[in-house]
Order: structure tokens, then sequence, then C-alpha cells
């Protein structure tokens, strides 16, 4: 296929048609060449969705006191607000607020326990009567998402001819997922219009909801170049990160995006992933998916995408210095932990590097061994 110029759209009740097989084609042509597409008609209430984007504008008009009471800083979980500029990519603050939530899920850790278990745990909520129905809608779209996630993956996984109980061994009985309510300020011509620098997600997969109709998501092909991923109705877009392309040996790829400030005429864009976690104690490079040889015609759909060039966030410790890379690039990069350690600790890494501030009221040790003596001034983030 070569390289893309546009972002595919994969209808979902395709399945409800009797094209199965259609919709795997689809899918293998999509996460082999792109990394992302639209998923069009998700099996998500709309009632919810409606209910979800009225109510997160009114959750970011909250007064600064009262989304302060969530801040993330509270949270050994990483869940709760940050604030505008809190995250920021290649030395640039990212023109954002958010908030993190994540689906119910009681601590398990326990002194002694490995640090990572202690990153799953209880999200901070608003007052009831600050924003009424706030939480039980959130608690209803992460439901919603969650279920649509494990059998989105189990028709990705068969796409790419990878067998159901490989997959399998990457998930559990009681896993704890993500989603983030975002808000990206209009373009500031001082601050310039970084709504969040280029990054690659970290997960399996992530699914976003993009809640107003504003542009600024944007996806970067084999050649460098920018490609528009305009809000379409009643659509997710849907993307892997670099855990499964790791563990499929690269054939499924994690590309490139970011988010560029909306234009003042538009206002605020505000946007929803959501990250699907694999089991915390998993390794990716341990379980092999392909036991006989990645299947023939995989092999020649990578062959014919073409090698992936740098990209815009690409910096590793042994990367000849550029224009586009710092010292401080260096430590966002948190995605070679995949192929050695256990996902949660990959994890665990990434959130105190996107939050430091965070990461060193509530891991200091674990901060220390990160950033040394070095003040950190980067983060990895997610659209």
């Amino acid at each position: 296929m070569g390289d893309f110029t546009s972002v595919p759209i994969i209808d979902y009740k395709m399945i409800a048609h009797g094209e199965k097989e259609q919709l795997l084609k689809d899918l293998r042509q999509a996460f082999v060449n792109v990394g992302f597409c639209y998923l069009k008609n998700p099996p998500i209430d709309n009632e919810v969705v409606k209910r979800l984007v009225e109510l997160t504008p009114k959750f970011f008009d909250l007064s600064p006191e009262k989304k302060a009471k969530i801040g993330m800083i509270n949270s050994p979980h990483f869940l709760g607000y940050a604030g505008l500029g809190s995250e920021r990519t290649k030395g640039a603050a990212d023109l954002r607020e958010l908030c993190d939530f994540a689906t119910p899920y009681k601590s398990q850790w326990k002194e002694g326990d490995p640090d990572f278990l202690r990153l799953w745990g209880d999200s901070q909520w608003p007052d009831e009567d600050d924003i009424p129905d706030f939480k039980p809608t959130v608690l209803s779209y992460l439901s919603q998402v969650e279920n649509l996630s494990l059998e989105f993956v189990h028709l990705l996984g068969e796409s790419l001819y990878i067998p159901q109980e490989a997959m399998n061994r990457y998930y559990g009985p009681n896993l704890q997922h993500r989603c983030k309510l975002a808000k990206y300020h209009v373009l500031d011509p001082i601050k310039g219009n970084q709504g969040v620098g280029p990054h690659f997600d970290g997960g399996f997969v992530t699914f976003l909801l993009q809640v107003s109709p504003q542009p600024g998501l944007q996806v970067q092909n084999l050649k460098g170049e920018w490609i528009d991923v305009v809000p379409i109705p009643d659509t997710l877009v849907v993307n892997i990160g670099k855990g499964l392309e790791t563990v499929t040996r690269s054939v499924a790829r994690a590309t490139s995006h970011r988010v560029v400030s909306p234009l003042p005429e538009y206002g605020p864009r505000y946007s929803i992933p959501f990250f699907q976690n694999i089991s915390p104690t998993a390794r990716v490079n341990e379980i092999k998916l392909y036991e006989d040889g990645i299947p023939g015609e995989l092999e020649e759909m990578v062959k014919a995408r073409g090698d992936v060039g740098p990209t815009d966030c690409d910096c590793t410790e042994n990367s000849p210095p550029r224009d586009s890379c710092s010292s401080f690039d260096i430590l966002a990069v948190n995605y070679a932990e995949y192929g050695r350690e256990q996902s949660g600790l990959a994890q665990l890494i990434a959130r105190i590097k996107s939050h430091p501030d965070v990461g060193k009221r509530h891991y200091p040790t674990r901060y220390r061994d990160i950033f040394g003596d070095k003040e950190p001034n980067v983060g990895a983030h997610a659209c």
C-alpha cells in the first residue's frame, strides 16, 4: 500500500451485517499501514455520549478551587485534575487542561509490593452538587468503552492472525482502564500552538472521542507529513500504541501524532481518550504471538508499507543530536521499557515523566532513579 494520506473509516456494523471478513481485512490494512482508524457506529449508547459531550465543558468551567480539590497531585494513582501547561513536550508547555478518571478499582497495593501495583486505584470526583450527573455519566461511558475495547482488541488480533489464547495472556479478570478529559485552549501567538507535542501512545489500544467539532488532531505518515484527523460524527478514533507494536514485532505500527491548538474563532477543543490497559505484570517481550513466524501475507504488507522514517517524536539514548531533540527529550522516551520490564512498571515510568510533580510526591525513589539531579522538563502524553 505504501504511505498514507488519510485515516480510513471502518464501520463496526459490518459485523451485524454479516461482513466480518471484510471488517477483518479493513482492520489489517488500517493497523499495518496507518496505525489509526475512525471506528464508525461503535456500540456506545448515544444518549450517554450526548450527555458526556454536554458535561465536559461544564467540568472545565468549574472554579479553579473546585478543580484543585481533585488535583492529581493528591493521587498516587495519577488520577485527577492537572492545570493548563502542567505537562510539557520537548521542553514546551502543552496548552491544555486535563482530568484523568478510571474504571472502578480498589487498590490492592500493600507495603513491600512492587511500586507499580500502586498505580491503580480510586478516581477523584467533583462534588455532585457542583456538576450533577457527571460521575454516573463518566462511569457509564467508561464501562461501555471498556467492553468495546476488549471486543475490538480480539478482532484486531484475529485480523493479524494472532491466536486468541495468545492475546488473552495479556489480559485478566480485574483490570483498570483510564480516560482523560482534555480541554485544549485556543491558539496563543506568544505561547504557540502546541496543544500536545508529537508523541506515541504507550499501551495497546486507545479510543478517542472528539467531543467538539474543532480540528486539531494530526497523525504523521512515513514521509513525515502531518495528516489531519478531523472530527466525524458517530465515530471514535482508534490507534495502537508502542506496546502492541512491540508484541507484533512491528507488524502493527504505532503512529506519531500531535494536537495543534484551535484557532480563536473556533473556541476551545475538547476530547476524551480512553486507554485500554493490559495486565500490569505482563512482559510484552516474553509472549510470542507468532510462534511459527510472521505470516507471509503480513510480511508482504510490511514490505509494501516501507520503512518508517524518523518522526518528530523519535529520540533515544543513542540518537544523534537533532534540532528537535534535547537532553530532556531522552527522559521522555518511555517505550523502550516495554521490551524489558513489566507493563505496569513501563506505565508508571511514563506517568512519572508526564507528571513529575506527582511522581516526586508519591514515588520519590523511582523519581530519583529516572531524573537524578536534573529538573524534569518533559512529559509523555496522549491526545
